[in-house]
């Protein structure tokens, strides 16, 4: 299993905060965005992660985990998407980084209490998608369930959701999504949606869509960008990150100061 994390976009609804920087780099507490996915991954087993990354971001990316996780036998890597033109096409760009290996993506933006760790491991084939139930579905990918549970749609931010439980931006995928990615047609914004692919396999009878619960944040606010700080500190959800994060955190924390009392 491979793991990338889309972290392009320009994060427009955060300016001015992300006049200098991007969302995925803001704080989330205590610690970057981007290490909340990085978690989900890690946490998994994945040891092999591409990072999908704007031009102008790229070196800051590179600065804060260029080598931060070496020592703990996983590679990160990173790709420049010049723009963005869709979730899907992130299969595209990062098909060679595959290598016909299945793969889980994560939005650097979303944030989510629910450990997908069982659900990582435990995929083999087709798609796997989440659902989790939100006040304002039409914001989102929406998944209709029939009587006994099972899903028979999806649409793209409807104007009237079918139901109200949203597709979180955490999918996996088999290897065969780079070639399905290719043969989509961009919409009528000019993306590439990943609705289009949650279609595909629903309708070749692969779609698992599994229920979440817990806290979520699309943290591409400002309030929600507050919000999933606060719930991050009162749930102390740090306290179940992975060991190699906090391990890796300390390590570049001593070696951040050291460098800076060196200049001194």
């Amino acid at each position: 299993m491979k793991g990338i994390i889309l972290a392009g976009g320009t994060g427009t609804r955060l300016l001015p905060l992300t006049s200098v920087t991007c969302k995925q780099l803001l704080p989330v507490y205590d610690r970057p965005m981007v290490f909340y996915p990085l978690n989900t991954l890690i946490k998994a087993g994945i040891k092999d992660i591409l990072i999908i990354v704007s031009p102008e971001y790229s070196g800051q990316f590179l600065n804060l985990l260029g080598s931060m996780f070496q020592s703990f036998g996983i590679k990160i890597s990173f790709m420049v998407q010049k723009a963005p033109r869709g979730l899907a096409e992130s299969f595209i760009l990062a098909e060679d980084f595959m290598d016909e290996k299945p793969v889980t993506l994560v939005l650097g933006d979303n944030i989510f209490e629910h450990d997908f760790t069982e659900d990582i491991r435990t995929f083999e084939q087709g798609a796997r998608v989440f659902a989790k139930e939100v006040p304002d579905p039409e914001r989102f990918g929406v998944v209709e369930f029939d009587a006994s549970g099972t899903a028979i749609s999806v649409e793209e931010k409807p104007t009237k959701p079918k139901s109200n439980f949203a597709i979180p931006g955490m999918y996996i995928f088999e290897a065969s999504v780079c070639g399905v990615a290719k043969k989509l047609k961009p919409s009528a914004r000019g993306e590439l949606e990943i609705t289009d692919l949650h279609r595909h396999y629903l309708e070749q009878g692969t779609l698992d869509v599994r229920t979440i619960e817990g806290g979520y944040f699309d943290a591409g606010t400002h309030e929600a960008l507050f919000e999933a700080s606060a719930y991050v500190r009162e749930h102390k959800l740090l306290d179940r990150f992975d060991p190699i994060i906090a391990e890796a955190l300390k390590t570049f924390n001593a070696e951040f100061k050291q460098m800076v009392s060196l200049r001194k």
